[in-house]
């Protein structure tokens, strides 16, 4: 498996972890735009991928609830992040 390809497996991991925080998946969708109906098909694009890990590192309580319960240590999703398009460079805003 490369670079991406692992990228977008933790990705859609951190996805579905996503989905099943009911305190967290209404500010998700909101800070997206996306909607209930377009995730199957959102899930499949590595840019959107990309969004679901900025968002988990925007908090590190994100980063730490995903990482504790997928057993992966907490550099996992910076890592995967850099994997995916646009996640090759720092964000500085």
């Amino acid at each position: 498996m490369n670079r991406r390809e692992s990228a977008e497996t933790l990705a859609l991991q951190a996805f579905a972890w996503l989905l099943a925080q009911d305190d967290l998946v209404g500010i998700f969708l909101n800070a997206t735009g996306a909607t209930q109906g377009d995730l199957a098909s959102l899930a499949q694009d590595p840019v959107f991928l990309g969004a679901v890990l900025d968002f988990l590192l925007e908090d590190d309580a994100r980063v730490i609830g995903f990482c504790d319960s997928a057993a992966l240590p907490y550099t996992a999703v910076m890592q995967a992040r850099m994997g995916l398009p646009g996640g090759e460079l720092p964000n500085w805003t």
